[in-house]
């Protein structure tokens, strides 16, 4: 299973302007807020990248995530900057702008995506609902209109955050599962060959006992003589116990059913 397809099944859950306001209505933010406040407690601030094109709107971006606990680590301008920094900083989240120079967000975001590096919030100032489905296409995990507000745009981040560890959770377990089916399969493997072995060695001395006991009925070998017999033919001949056992049975055995 790839990223592509863990994307894909979240299509569904991408958050719209209303389900950001429904967030922050609700208190979720005020859960988001805590989660944010758990990892600086625990020495680290959520990281981010920033890109957007337009140099006030990415300072006053800038602005408003540090001023709500975020590290800002990097800051693009356009979608080739942005995928660089990303690389580089491997940041918690990204805030992708749509609409940028030499490579437009949507692009940036779904190489991104592709990469696993990090989950991507949208910027847009547009609505248009084919813009949105490009943004979910290209695996983004949530979008937010200009102007930003707080109230939308936390919330959709510890969002976005919290999904990609879920999905990246799941994959790991998938790749365990896979990891552990694989051994299964091969420790299943082994036995079955052991155990053909094992058939393969009764049946052998299932005929050796029966060779001997027909070498010992009509030919007066003793039971010790009857078996250094094919041992030492078999080694002599090189001739596998069992095709030998065989022909003895074959041998005596017609004559059985001749005297029959």
């Amino acid at each position: 299973m790839t990223v592509q397809d863990m994307d894909k099944e979240h299509e569904e859950e991408v958050l719209t302007e209303e389900e950001l306001d429904t967030l922050a209505v609700d208190g979720d933010a005020a859960s988001n807020a805590e989660q944010d406040e758990e990892k600086r407690t625990e020495g680290r601030k959520p990281t981010v990248v920033v890109a957007e094109d337009e140099s006030v709107n990415r300072m006053d971006l800038v602005a408003m995530l540090e001023d709500n606990g975020y590290d800002v680590v990097g800051q693009a301008a356009n979608g080739e900057e942005a995928i660089a920094l990303t690389r580089e900083f491997k940041p918690d989240v990204v805030c992708m702008d749509v609409k940028m120079p030499h490579m437009d967000g949507i692009t940036a975001a779904g190489v991104i995506c592709d990469e696993n590096i990090a989950p991507v919030v949208m910027l847009t100032a547009f609505s248009q609902i084919d813009l949105v489905k490009q943004a979910i296409g290209a695996g983004a995990m949530a979008y937010v209109t200009k102007p930003y507000e707080e109230s939308k745009l936390l919330p959709a981040l510890a969002v976005a955050m919290g999904r990609f560890a879920e999905i990246n959770e799941l994959l790991d377990s998938v790749e365990r599962n896979e990891n552990e089916l694989k051994d299964t399969q091969e420790k299943l493997k082994d036995a079955e060959e052991k155990l053909k072995k094992a058939q393969d060695t009764l049946e052998e001395r299932k005929l050796v006992d029966r060779a001997k006991g027909l070498l010992m009925d009509k030919a007066n070998f003793t039971e010790q003589g009857a078996f250094r017999w094919i041992q030492k033919t078999s080694m002599d001949q090189r001739i596998p116990k069992k095709r030998l056992a065989q022909a003895i049975i074959e041998k005596y055995g017609e004559d059985d059913q001749d005297n029959d």
